[in-house]
């Protein structure tokens, strides 16, 4: 069996920075990609940034400069930092792992930023 926690988000004045991280743990043998994604009241669900098994990153045109994504794979964990973060930017953000070649969902933290 499979856990996925994560950890962080909060509330945060704009400018202000805040960090994510999403821990897997049980039985897990293969680790595979890694994302966060975000969703704001009242919209779908979006890609915020992804994390192949190899270290190759992509991000939301809306992130990128502000937004970092990484992985500690002997920790089965993914990370993002947020920097410079916006009013826009506040959101439930849930990280998506991929591991033993499903996909699990972590359970979602507040992040918010205020003006």
């Amino acid at each position: 069996q499979v856990h996925v926690v994560e950890s962080g988000g909060g509330l945060v004045q704009a400018g202000g920075p805040l960090s994510l991280s999403c821990a897997a743990s049980g039985s897990i043998f293969s680790t595979n990609a890694m994302g966060w994604y975000r969703q704001a009241p009242g919209k779908q669900r979006e890609l915020v940034a992804h994390i192949t098994s190899g270290g190759r990153t992509n991000y939301a045109e809306a992130v990128k400069g502000r937004f970092t994504i990484s992985r500690d794979n002997a920790k089965n964990t993914v990370y993002l930092q947020m920097n410079s973060l916006k009013p826009e930017d506040t959101a439930v953000y849930s990280c998506n792992v991929v591991l033993n070649w499903n996909m699990y969902w972590g359970q979602g933290t507040q992040v918010t930023a205020s003006s």
